[in-house]
């Protein structure tokens, strides 16, 4: 059975028409004869979506019972049994009920997919997973549904329902998408223009990137290899070289020609790994490019065009940023070049040559050659020249009857071995003397530096050839070996290094102690030029134009001019090393070690920032979360009291006594709740900023519950008690007492079923009072048990709560500063139980740990 296709239609924010567009494509394919059902669709009351379904068939939906309520749920049995070509299944992003066979809606179109039924569905660009705390940020609404990205992206069509915020806003305010009481709320926040335009704009890219992979896996799937130009990519080759900065700014400025156009760096290595760049130029460029928006990659391989053409038709590029050629005229004549090669094998791809100070002053200075074998292997090599050689010619002398060609063989071996000893310059020194001594001592006429005869001065001339190509070909193994034991090396040291700021919290400390260990150093100190020092020669020297950043080891350099070896990092920053100067050939390393440690010391300052950002971000969440609460909150007992004082002053209407009792009891209960609304918000202020004072003493719990319960307006009515009459007292403030009490009481009356009330029951154990407060409401998981007592937190997502939520968190603080806790437990058969703990009156005081100002205990 083949598998069902997905069509998904996505929109940027509720109202702009999916579940219309949904129903349009649905009556289309019924009237061309599909079989159509429709799965679930919410049409949210709106009259114009009720219109659409028209007589689609609708399969009936699923009714399960949960803690009291009845919901209804699509029925994937049913629409299994039913098994239609084409179903309709809204709200892509719905979580179902608990009892259904799936946690979330998406899964259960993933069964109906499996059977082989296409599906059309849903989704709001706010629901994607990847982009919920983008939403956030800008709308200031967490969306708790969401639907992974992967799920979206596997969809066979994902079609776009635009529509422009004046547009949407126009049908809020005509009433075609909420219900008139909310048009003026939802305009006034969610809905703002700015937050539609900017919904808009993520749902346009996010699809763009979608369609991006689409044609991607269309030309990999068809081996196109040919350029499409349906959207700007600005590809820049870096050598490694001093260029760089020039050549990524340029084609930063390129991309920036073409809006929405990607920039990409590229650098390809030899893939026998000997010919590099400059790594510590390469790590500046790479955090150049990355400043700029731009991605940097690097490939391998030995024909540097051909592989960057490669890349740049594998990424679909359609420009390429090209340095002009280092070498010059001379150079270039026997070889065109990768720039001249690139330009005229690219194809569609269009090149641009960029002029830079660089060009035509030559190549980057590789490591020295003389350096490829030791001091002790060149003076043996010599050695063996000037000693071994004429040793030879005498030996053979003495054996006069060996043929010319014989010794000719034997004084190429011996040529050979000086080669392999010391490299090519003795092994030539090796050759010009043999081919003397072989004249002198072998040639006719013996003992004479003349050669009569043309077939012995060829074979001579031969010797000399073959005896230098012999001597340079092992020096150029020889060096190879070196060259590509110091790449690994460097390699190795190199991977150490980025595998240092990845781990640890101190990556620049990690980093500093690895090129300590690694040259085996004194110590190793980063410096930075003080804001206020000059450019001036001698700021080297003075220690008080620096101020050292990091230092590893013994005594720090405190200028560079103290250090035996010191690095330029930027403009301000000085890598130095004290305990012995290092070789010319460590410079590339050490300059690596130099960018990276630039890169961990912007790191660590980016994550100070972020921590010291991170307490002005949860002041702004909590003020935001504040006013959010409170402007709700507040707006309705104020509404209902200035109502019913409104009503009873009008003259318009003759209220009897029972109606302005009514009214006069409505007023008196919501400025009650304003009051109490009131009091929590003073006294989490206080709590927070620790100026709430605490008078404890001693008092028994059965004086202080009734005042509550009386302050609740329950009068003991709907609450259970369980006081024994020989509990002790407990030594606390009785206002704060009963605020605690307030709250906590207040809670478990609003989610208790009218059927059972809650209970408070108290016992004594270990000096200590523990009064427990027993609902038997829905319950809050144990992994929730922390949040709920976090400020402006509510437990779930039910209508029925009221308040900023403080209650909990003000509970627990004012508990705490009476040297009491309050946590919660799981209440047998369902429920919260929370459990308020208080020393006996003969418990002696225990002093509380102080809490730093702004911070709420909990």
């Amino acid at each position: 059975m083949s598998r069902g296709q997905l069509r998904i239609y996505l929109g940027a924010a509720p109202g702009v028409g999916k579940t219309y567009a949904m129903l349009e494509e649905a009556q289309r394919r019924r009237d061309r004869g599909t079989d159509v059902a429709v799965g679930f669709v919410e049409t949210h009351g709106r009259q114009h979506t009720l219109e659409m379904i028209g007589d689609l068939e609708l399969i009936d939906r699923r009714t399960i019972e949960y803690r009291g309520a009845t919901f209804t749920e699509m029925d994937v049995d049913a629409i299994l049994a039913r098994r239609p070509e084409v179903v309709l299944v809204d709200e892509l992003a719905h979580t179902n009920v608990p009892g259904c066979r799936n946690a979330k809606r998406w899964q259960d179109i993933n069964e109906l997919l499996d059977a082989g039924i296409h599906v059309l569905s849903t989704l709001n660009i706010q629901h994607l997973e990847s982009l919920n705390d983008v939403v956030q940020t800008i709308t200031g609404v967490p969306q708790r549904e969401t639907v992974p990205d992967e799920v979206v992206r596997r969809a066979e069509q994902v079609e776009l329902i635009d529509m422009t915020p004046e547009a949407l806003r126009r049908r809020m305010a005509h009433g075609n998408v909420y219900r008139p009481e909310k048009i003026d709320a939802a305009l006034g926040n969610y809905f703002r223009v700015g937050n539609l335009t900017a919904l808009r704009e993520l749902a346009l890219l996010w699809l763009a990137d979608k369609v991006d992979e689409q044609l991607d896996r269309y030309r990999a799937d068809h081996r196109i290899d040919a350029t499409w130009e349906a959207r700007e990519r600005v590809v820049v080759a870096l050598t490694g070289g001093p260029e760089g900065d020039t050549l990524i700014r340029r084609a930063a400025r390129i991309a920036d020609r073409a809006r929405g156009a990607d920039l990409l760096a590229v650098h390809v290595s030899r893939n026998d790994g000997l010919a590099g760049a400059d790594p510590a130029l390469l790590a500046k460029q790479r955090i150049l490019v990355e400043s700029m928006g731009g991605t940097y990659h690097q490939v391998i391989g030995t024909d540097v065009p051909g592989a960057l053409l490669d890349f740049a038709r594998g990424v679909n590029a359609t420009q390429l940023v090209l340095g002009a050629s280092r070498r010059g005229r001379f150079a270039q004549i026997f070889s065109r070049g990768v720039g001249v090669t690139t330009t005229a094998e690219s194809g569609a791809i269009d090149v641009h040559l960029v002029t830079h100070a660089e060009a035509r002053r030559g190549r980057l200075a590789q490591p020295s050659a003389t350096s490829a074998l030791s001091t002790r292997r060149l003076l043996a090599g010599y050695a063996l020249a000037v000693l071994g050689l004429p040793l030879l010619a005498l030996v053979l002398y003495q054996f006069s009857d060996l043929n010319l060609g014989t010794d000719i063989l034997l004084f190429l071996a011996a040529v050979v071995a000086v080669a392999l000893v010391g490299g090519m310059w003795p092994a030539i020194l090796a050759a010009i003397g043999g081919s003397a001594l072989l004249n002198y001592f072998f040639v006719p006429p013996i003992r004479q530096w003349t050669i009569a005869e043309r077939e012995n001065l060829l074979a001579l001339a031969v010797f000399v050839v073959v005896a230098i190509a012999v001597s340079a070909t092992v020096d150029k193994a020889a060096r190879r070996t070196r060259e590509a034991a110091q790449a690994g090396a460097e390699a190795q040291t190199l991977a150490t290094v980025a595998g240092s700021i990845l781990r640890g919290d101190r990556p620049l400390t990690a980093l500093l102690d690895r090129l300590q260990e690694t040259f085996g150093l004194e110590s190793v100190t980063l410096l930075e030029a003080r804001d206020d020092a000059p450019h001036s020669p001698d700021r080297r020297q003075e220690m008080s134009m620096w101020r050292v950043v990091a230092t590893v080891g013994g005594q720090p350099c405190f200028a560079p001019g103290e250090a035996d070896t010191d690095v330029p990092v930027s403009e301000n920053l000085t890598l130095v090393l004290r305990g012995r100067p290092l070789a010319a050939a460590d410079r590339r390393i050490l300059e690596a070690f130099a960018s990276q440690a630039a890169l961990a010391l912007r790191q660590e300052r980016l994550a100070e920032q972020a921590a010291a950002a991170q307490p002005l971000a949860e002041a702004d969440r909590m003020r935001t979360a504040l006013l959010a609460a409170v402007s709700h909150d507040l707006r309705t007992p104020l509404a209902s009291a200035k109502a019913a004082v409104d009503s009873l002053a009008s003259n318009e209407v003759d209220f009897d006594e029972a109606d302005r009792t009514e009214l006069l009891a409505t007023a008196a209960e919501s400025l009650n709740r304003l009051n109490r609304l009131v009091e929590n918000l003073l006294d989490m202020s206080r709590l927070q900023a620790g100026v709430l004072g605490v008078s404890r003493r001693a008092m028994g719990l059965e004086e202080v519950v009734p005042h509550a319960l009386d302050e609740l307006g329950t009068a003991g009515r709907e609450v259970r008690m369980r006081i024994p009459a020989d509990l002790p007292a407990v030594r606390a403030d009785p206002g704060l007492l009963e605020r605690v009490l307030v709250n906590v009481i207040g809670n478990a009356l609003r989610y208790s079923p009218p059927d059972r009330p809650p209970l408070v029951k108290a016992s004594e154990h270990a000096g200590r009072v523990e009064l427990r407060i027993v609902d038997h409401g829905p319950g809050i998981p144990e992994a929730e048990w922390d949040r709920v007592f976090l400020p402006f937190q509510r437990a779930g997502d039910r209508s029925n709560d009221t308040g900023v939520g403080l209650g909990l968190a003000l509970a627990r603080g004012l508990s705490e500063a009476m040297d009491g806790t309050l946590t919660p437990e799981s209440t047998p058969g369902g429920g919260l139980t929370m459990v308020l703990s208080l020393p006996t009156a003969q418990a002696p005081d225990r002093v509380p740990e102080a809490l730093p100002a702004g911070r709420t205990a909990s």
